[in-house]
């Protein structure tokens, strides 16, 4: 069982890395839709922490999500497997590109071509964020007040980025410390709620 597992993590995402253009987060849909609704290895809080562990570590997104997918479903094996699939089809395609880099880039179709493609690229990306952001508000542990919490750090985050300029590394490691701050807080309003129902019985 394992065995085929491995099988399909690696042919499914070679196939999904051979047709991602545009950056890595245009894999995350891929990845999703593959992993989370059809196969259903993976549900969608998973995934969403997933994503959120590969842009928050160093490397290529679309490299760290399909380790941690491999991982999750198959272990060690299968995030070799995963990255394997994952690293194949840009090698061969940039290596190949490499060698008649000089006569593309200066040719007037390919730049229109590409041109075209990044409103593609861009309207994915437009996805990603409108699904993360439903996935990120709708989730059922979610109070009132983690959602306003959750809503003024998207925007305190994109302000600091955008327009502040502030190093991405210190916004992802302030969003960390808010993040685990929320958790400890709700552990402990939790324990006391548990710990005042014990002492009415």
């Amino acid at each position: 069982m394992k065995n085929n597992k491995l099988v399909v993590l690696f042919f499914e995402t070679l196939k999904i890395s051979a047709f991602t253009f545009g950056g890595g987060f245009v894999i995350i849909p891929l990845l999703r839709r593959k992993f989370v609704e059809n196969l259903k290895w993976i549900d969608e809080e998973e995934m969403l922490d997933m994503i959120a562990i590969a842009q928050s570590t160093p490397g290529p997104v679309a490299v760290n999500a399909a380790i941690l997918a491999g991982y999750h479903v198959a272990g060690i094996p299968g995030a070799a497997i995963s990255v394997l699939g994952t690293i194949i089809p840009p090698l061969f395609i940039i290596s190949l590109i490499s060698m008649f880099y000089n006569t593309f880039r200066n040719n007037i179709y390919v730049n229109i071509a590409m041109a075209g493609m990044l409103c593609g690229v861009a309207a994915v990306i437009l996805d990603v964020v409108i699904s993360m952001l439903g996935l990120l508000f709708k989730g059922k542990d979610k109070t009132i007040t983690g959602r306003i919490i959750s809503l003024a750090m998207l925007v305190a985050a994109f302000v600091a980025n955008r327009f502040l300029k502030i190093n991405i590394i210190f916004i992802i490691l302030a969003s960390g410390a808010i993040g685990l701050m929320m958790y400890l807080f709700g552990n402990r309003k939790d324990r006391r709620k548990g710990e005042d129902n014990e002492d009415i019985t």
